[in-house]
């Protein structure tokens, strides 16, 4: 009897992560549906960042449940571990050319631009595409101009030079996996993320955590035996450093139990903002570090009163360090007020809080509800009930349905018979929901107003600065958010005098995601940003700060200046799946780094005071603003 062929080698996360991003690639060159491709991304960085061996676990028959991952995918995964090899890759890899998939990775270069480049001129790799821009070819391609070809040549450039750091989606997604696998290590009390990601960063690169614990020792040993090591960068009896497999690395800090208020301001400020810190404990006669205060001077003597621990004297002539459990306590010795993270970057905060003027920065539980989200209708994962559920159960006043209009058929824009099927699709729910509210069945919502699910649109608007539809359907929608896809290589001039189409129509309210930018992948529309904050200020018009964490549109640096402007900001979450609806935490924490107060924010108000301010707009217009 012949023997048993061996299993094949295991794969690890970071190869099974690898396949997935790749097939993500491939069905984006070949035009498949956006949320396939998107599911399939983060599919991987879910299995790279995953701490169970997962080709082992699905070979043994126990694989765990993965966070994002559907049946489909987690079927592909079984395949992969039992056999090494996917019948879907292969196809798939048969289909499109390997090279074509680096081109999506240049900046403004898309699928469909990539598929036309390969289709026209047969390019197939980077190095194809930047002899095809320096040789002029590209220009005589429909559609494609010099510009286009400098562009491209730009984003080559930067992709050259970029940096390989992370949304902060993924960030969130690896940090959550490292608490929770430390989070039980005897001896650990408290763990906390720092750095760029605390601050809430559009990129993060390290990843940086700060423990308290009794027992270093162990928490150490845990850390560096995680699954998913790569290697391990360091590790000494107050810190350690590791590669993750695929990446990041991760700097673990240990706290002195009852200590964290210098360690938690020293490794959450920017390099600018500590400097300034150090700076002002310089002119008090101390030096900062992460482990306090330390004064210099040999007959320091103890402040009267004062709570924080102190040290002896020491033969080098340093006398005394002070040691504070919260960062409130560790601020109040510069004499400052506590500066919430996202604003620690030397922008002002530290005159601010000298002066008593730091912003009262919004919050998560300020948002009564959500402009700005899509269903299976258009471009979604989920139906319109399943958006409308999980969108009450967060406890909002409101929901705005905005599935794309006719215009953009790549995500199935709705013709305008859909929009009155769909009218009265939500017209049904929301009679429903009021039924259960008042049986007193439906889950807790803003007091008072209950939750209805309102019908917008995410109007196109086109490339000669017309808008979708017509003045009589756009009335009838309850909110209208519009946004800019197709044209981004026109002029400046053209491009700014679309957006202002939409700011001056009566019907629009929101601009969505106003720069059309993909963070580390597209650049900003170049727009006459001065002109589109003044007419938006002038008109009522709501610039959009969308959660989804590869736009974060508008920046927090150019929605600080629209807010200077006038502007009213709407905090979005831009969801096409019930998971996506955490987004509006990103939209957040972007807009707490814009030192966005909660009165300038749209989606504070009321259901009432929205709609009656969407209402509003026409009398506005009317009286010149």
């Amino acid at each position: 009897m012949p023997d048993a062929e061996p299993d094949p080698p295991l794969l690890t996360n970071a190869e099974l992560a690898t396949i997935f991003h790749a097939i993500g690639d491939m069905l984006e060159v070949k035009g498949d549906l956006v949320f396939k491709t998107v599911a399939y991304h983060r599919a991987a960085d879910a299995v790279a960042h995953e701490p169970v061996d997962l080709a082992r676990a699905y070979r043994e028959g126990n694989p765990p449940r993965i966070a994002g991952v559907g049946q489909a995918i987690s079927d592909k995964l079984a395949e992969l571990s039992r056999t090494g090899r996917l019948a879907f890759y292969d196809r798939l890899a048969a289909e499109v050319p390997e090279g074509l998939l680096g081109l999506l990775q240049v900046p403004g270069v898309g699928p469909r631009t990539t598929r036309i480049l390969h289709e026209s001129l047969g390019i197939a790799s980077l190095d194809e595409l930047r002899a095809a821009a320096q040789a002029g070819r590209l220009r005589t391609v429909k559609g494609l101009s010099e510009k286009t070809e400098a562009s491209i040549l730009a984003g080559i450039a930067s992709l050259e030079t970029r940096s390989g750091r992370m949304l902060l989606g993924t960030a969130e997604t690896i940090m959550g996996r490292l608490i929770a696998g430390l989070s039980d290590v005897p001896g650990v009390t408290r763990l906390e993320p720092a750095g760029s990601f605390r601050r809430r960063c559009e990129t993060i690169g390290d990843l940086d955590l700060l423990a308290e614990t009794t027992d270093a020792g162990a928490l150490v040993g845990s850390f560096t035996g995680l699954p998913g090591v790569e290697r391990i960068l360091g590790a000494g009896e107050h810190k350690a450093a590791i590669l993750l497999s695929g990446g990041p690395q991760v700097d673990l800090m240990i706290m002195p139990p009852g200590e964290a208020g210098t360690y938690l301001i020293h490794f959450t400020g920017s390099k600018d903002h500590n400097i300034r810190l150090r700076g002002m404990a310089r002119e008090r006669g101390w030096s900062l570090s992460e482990k306090g205060y330390l004064r210099l001077a040999e007959d320091a003597q103890p402040v009267a009163g004062d709570s924080a621990s102190s040290t002896g004297a020491s033969s080098t002539g340093l006398t005394e360090l002070r040691t504070f459990a919260t960062e409130e306590e560790a601020y109040a010795f510069l004499g400052l007020p506590f500066i919430e993270p996202e604003l620690r970057e030397d922008r002002g905060e530290i005159e601010a809080a000298q002066a008593g003027t730091l912003p009262r920065l919004i919050r998560l539980m300020d948002l009564r509800g959500d402009l700005h989200s899509h269903s299976d209708w258009s471009d979604g994962v989920h139906s319109i009930e399943q958006m409308a559920e999980a969108a009450r159960a967060r406890g909002h006043a409101y929901q705005v349905l905005t599935d794309h209009t006719r215009s953009l058929a790549i995500a199935h824009g709705l013709a305008p018979d859909r929009v009155r099927v769909q009218r009265a699709v939500i017209a049904e729910l929301n009679a429903r929901f009021e039924r259960e509210e008042a049986a007193g069945q439906a889950p807790p919502a803003t007091p008072g107003e209950g939750f209805r699910l309102l019908h917008g649109c995410e109007l196109e608007i086109r490339s000669d600065a017309t808008l979708d539809y017509d003045d009589d359907l756009l009335a009838q929608y309850d909110v209208v958010v519009a946004s800019l896809h197709v044209g981004r290589s026109q002029t400046r001039e053209q491009l700014t005098r679309r957006v202002l189409a939409a700011i001056h129509s009566p019907h629009v309210d929101v601009i969505a995601h106003p720069a059309g930018r993909k963070v580390q992948g597209r650049d900003d529309l170049e727009l006459d940003w001065e002109i589109v904050f003044a007419e938006a200020a002038r008109t009522g018009t709501a610039l959009e700060m969308n959660g989804s964490d590869h736009r974060l549109d508008l920046t927090d640096q150019r929605a600080r200046r629209a807010v200077a402007a006038g502007c009213l900001i709407a905090l979005d979450s831009d969801a096409h799946r019930i998971e996506e609806f955490r987004h509006l935490e990103w939209a957040v924490g972007q807009a707490r780094r814009a030192w966005v107060e909660p009165g300038v924010v749209l989606n504070t108000r009321s259901r009432a005071e929205l709609l009656a301010w969407v209402a509003g707009k026409a009398t506005r217009l009317a009286a010149g603003g």
